[in-house]
């Protein structure tokens, strides 16, 4: 094993191991340091071998998993007390509760390798990045699941490792992303091992999985920045209306997107003058517009974007609903009397939706963080040759939750071998390329509209054929192989 001198007291170990977590978060964008996550989960790999026992484990992958959440999504805060309305005293603390919910993840992977441990130390290379990665992926559906800030996220173009995203999708680039950062401590063996897993990374990401299928479509994602405190104002709808309207009208195209809940209320009770207009400037060029705003059946009302155009109308309504925000926890009503937010019980839509076909192709769907779980945009494939997101992240402003979730949508579009559309409030309103490269992107925080072309793609990658099952034969693999018993030998 490779020496390495660390501090002899804890206290100091786990300062460092908190000090790599926070330097964790330079990996994603927009730092987009790629090449540092091997170092830091490397780092993180050498102060667990220096843990004496499976509580040091624990606190060692807690403290990392504090300054990494910490320093990551403290955008929550913003959420809850700028935007929310909740008071500093009650806004602060739930934050900080929130992130050392997630460091819970982080920590249980130390106790785990610690009280597991092997003794070779390429078995515990491949211990270490199974349990961590295993838990990020588990991180992404407990309690409802909150897979951001997962390791492989930090993999998009440039980084060679982005090439296993179409096999492997995002937790299988964690994998191989903290497997490397191991690997840099085994010696020349280990180096080497990653070297190689690095260049097959490279030479996987001239593989084209999919192919572009048809005719150019003509594209509009528009993006209004509506400030979040006026959004459901009375006295600003109208002009929100009107904002909207014009910036249709000035730039037509074939696909037109608006934001998430573009429109802050109930489709039928907009004007109806109003939405005759709409699908009549949609339509001018036998296109379609496909709008974020509010739908209900009955009592029940949803998330949804509706389309308007030449092509039938159509719905999609969200399905995975962000707890707090547009569903309240049971138990948690106390806790939502403290907060100002609009529209806080949505329904949840169903889980199987068809793609909307509009502008002459299909498109797939998903609202606000619907596209942080992979598998669940798969679910319209490989029928859709388009992907589409709308969004209002003006709910976390000036803040790290806008260019992190342009690279979660970026990773999607590397899986699924399809270009991603965006559209949304306030940023980052982008055309992201099958490829995960960002094809045009407008400022954050303007009000514009991102004009270009897209073309469909057709074929299925392996991640949507599997899902994440690959990734999880993976890790079983590397268990095995880094728990097996050893021969004894004479």
């Amino acid at each position: 094993m490779a020496t390495i001198r660390l501090p002899e007291r804890p206290l100091p170990r786990y300062g460092l191991a908190a000090l790599a977590g926070a330097a964790g978060v330079l990996c994603f964008a927009p730092f987009g340091l790629f090449w540092l996550a091997p170092l830091v989960w490397g780092c993180l790999f050498a102060l667990l071998l220096h843990a004496r026992s499976p509580r040091g484990g624990l606190l060692t992958g807690l403290a990392f998993g504090l300054g990494f959440f910490l320093c990551g999504v403290s955008w929550v805060y913003v959420s809850l007390s700028v935007f929310g309305n909740m008071p500093a005293w009650l806004a602060a603390p739930a934050a900080a509760l929130f992130c050392a919910v997630m460091a819970l993840f982080p920590m249980a992977a130390g106790w785990s390798f610690k009280r597991l441990q092997p003794g070779a130390i390429w078995r515990q290379a491949l211990l270490f990045a199974a349990l961590f990665a295993t838990l990020d992926w588990l991180r992404g559906w407990i309690l409802t699941g909150f897979p951001w800030l997962a390791a492989g996220y930090s993999q998009t173009p440039p980084s060679p490792l982005a090439g296993y995203a179409p096999l492997l999708g995002v937790h299988g680039l964690s994998f191989l992303a903290i497997l490397c950062g191991a690997l840099l401590l085994c010696r020349r063996a280990g180096i080497v091992a990653a070297a190689l897993v690095v260049l097959a990374g490279a030479g996987l990401r001239g593989v084209e999985w999919t192919a572009p299928e048809g005719p150019s479509i003509d594209v509009a994602l528009i993006q209004g920045n509506i400030p979040q405190e006026m959004k459901f104002r009375p006295d600003s709808f109208a002009r929100t209306l009107m904002l909207y309207r014009d910036l249709i009208a000035e730039h037509p195209a074939q696909l037109t997107l608006l934001p998430e809940t573009a429109l802050p209320a109930f489709i039928d009770q907009l004007p109806a003058a109003y939405v005759e207009e709409l699908r009549t400037l949609a339509a001018r060029r036998g296109g379609d517009l496909i709008l974020g705003t509010v739908t209900r059946d009955g009592e029940r009302y949803f998330n949804s974007a509706a389309s308007l155009g030449s092509a039938p109308a159509q719905t999609y309504s969200k399905s995975h609903l962000v707890p707090f925000g547009e569903f309240i926890p049971p138990g948690f009503a106390w806790f939502m009397a403290y907060a100002n937010i609009p529209m806080s019980s949505f329904s949840r839509g169903a889980d199987e939706q068809p793609p909307l076909a509009v502008a002459g192709t299909k498109v797939a769907v998903n609202i606000c963080y619907e596209d942080a779980f992979g598998e669940e945009i798969i679910r319209a494939l490989p029928a859709a040759g388009i992907l589409a997101n709308l969004s209002n992240t003006a709910w976390f402003g000036r803040s790290l939750a806008q260019p992190q979730h342009l690279q979660i949508a970026r990773l999607r579009a590397l899986e699924a071998g399809r270009p991603m559309l965006r559209a949304t409030n306030t940023g980052m309103t982008a055309i992201v390329a099958a490829d995960g490269s960002v094809a045009a992107a407008l400022p954050a925080f303007t009000t514009g509209v991102l004009r270009g072309e897209v073309r469909a793609h057709a074929g299925t990658t392996p991640y949507v054929r599997w899902g994440n099952g690959a990734f999880l034969a993976l890790v079983f693999a590397a268990l095995v192989a880094a728990l097996r018993p050893q021969r004894r030998v004479r």
